[in-house]
């Protein structure tokens, strides 16, 4: 009998891992030992980290967009019928259409999605950069505003950990090409006691917005958002007035986690070295799906489904354990709309980020557009 692996998922880590697989299970495939499946909930793949340049004008939407069956290795059927339950004790997974598939592997890679509307008001009086719709409402809204407040609210868990610092410094920049910066403020929040979950980030973020003119206001964690009266209510009390309000949404894991009973908010228990489901030896989680305390980032889940494509191959073939996943994060930083920086980290090193340079910029932009190499796992 063939061994049969189902991904459920057809973002970045889902992508990786199929057509990494096709690579490391070639013969396999070819002799029908192995099948490989991937269960999508769109015709679309699209490139996350775009969405961030939307509002500032600076890509094509086209440029965020491929056919998923052009970015998927052939050999893989791609079928977009969305995973409403996944039962673990009969090794199967149920779609919309109410279709089963049987697997002996599974790769969960559902990701996160954005939940604005747990916060009242938040919907109606915020703009956020985080799916297309939303980058192209802030998009209008910058170009309709002529000064004021700007508040910048950051909301835990969120993924992809340097984007609020990118919007701040990239809007900074963006009132100061349009003439507005001196008759504007930005005030950045965020709900702990500094400026970033990762404290050598949060410790370099401090002179960079003093540099900046930014303010801030830390131990904010959103109660409410009031739209006719443009403020904006932390559960410690504190009420800013705003003018313009961009915010990192509260994320939680796929519907379909949950029904499942997989995790609480949608985040899947996973043991930190293997990516296995905790108590579960056929069972690997990838990229936003996971619980882990680290970065939700597209490097994160790059990282995460080699490892996995290395480990699954590995057992497949010989029946063996390959490697761990060390935490491996590597994020770049755009620090304005010229400049930029990185972070690098894992589970012993922490970050340690650098003077931001134009080069470093330059990079980032490159890297957006070897995107889809990186999806085909050529990178």
């Amino acid at each position: 009998m063939a061994k049969k692996i189902l991904i459920v998922g057809g973002g970045l880590a889902g992508t990786i891992v199929a057509n990494g697989l096709c690579r490391q299970l070639r013969d396999e495939l070819g002799s029908g030992s192995v099948t490989i499946t991937m269960i999508g909930a769109s015709q679309t793949h699209m490139y996350q980290p775009g969405l961030l340049y939307v509002p500032f004008g600076r890509i094509r939407e086209s440029e965020l967009f491929r056919d998923q069956r052009k970015v998927l290795d052939r050999q893989v059927p791609y079928i977009v019928d969305p995973a409403r339950r996944i039962d673990v004790d009969k090794r199967m997974v149920v779609t919309e259409s109410g279709k089963s598939h049987a697997y002996d592997f599974l790769v969960i890679a559902t990701g996160s999605r954005i939940r604005p509307d747990t916060v009242p008001g938040m919907t109606e009086g915020a703009h956020w950069f985080y799916d297309l719709e939303g980058a192209r409402k802030m998009r209008d809204a910058l170009e309709q505003f002529q000064g004021g407040r700007i508040v910048v609210n950051v909301n835990a868990p969120h993924k992809c950990p340097v984007a609020p610092i990118e919007i701040t410094l990239m809007l900074r920049d963006h009132l100061a090409a349009r003439g507005i910066l001196d008759r504007s403020e930005i005030t950045y929040t965020y709900p702990i006691g500094r400026l970033h979950g990762l404290e050598p980030v949060a410790q370099w973020m401090v002179p960079e917005f003093e540099r900046c003119g930014i303010k801030s206001e830390i131990f904010f964690n959103t109660k409410s958002v009031d739209p006719k009266a443009k403020t904006i209510t932390s559960e410690e009390g504190t009420t800013l007035q705003y003018d313009l309000l961009v915010t990192i949404p509260p994320h939680t894991g796929q519907q379909v986690i949950t029904d499942s009973e997989l995790g609480m908010g949608g985040w899947v228990p996973t043991e930190r070295n293997t990516l296995l489901r905790e108590g579960s030896s056929n069972i690997f989680v990838v990229g936003d799906t996971t619980n882990l305390p680290i970065s939700k980032a597209g490097s994160t889940a790059h990282f995460e489904a080699d490892t996995i494509v290395d480990n699954l191959s590995s057992l497949i073939k010989e029946d063996r354990w390959a490697r761990h996943y060390d935490g491996k994060v590597f994020c770049f930083v755009e620090t304005g709309l010229n400049t930029g920086t990185y972070v690098w980290f894992n589970y012993l090193t922490p970050p340690n980020p650098g003077p931001p340079s134009q080069m470093i910029h330059w990079f980032k932009l490159a890297y957006n557009r070897l995107y889809w190499l990186s999806a085909r796992g050529l990178l």
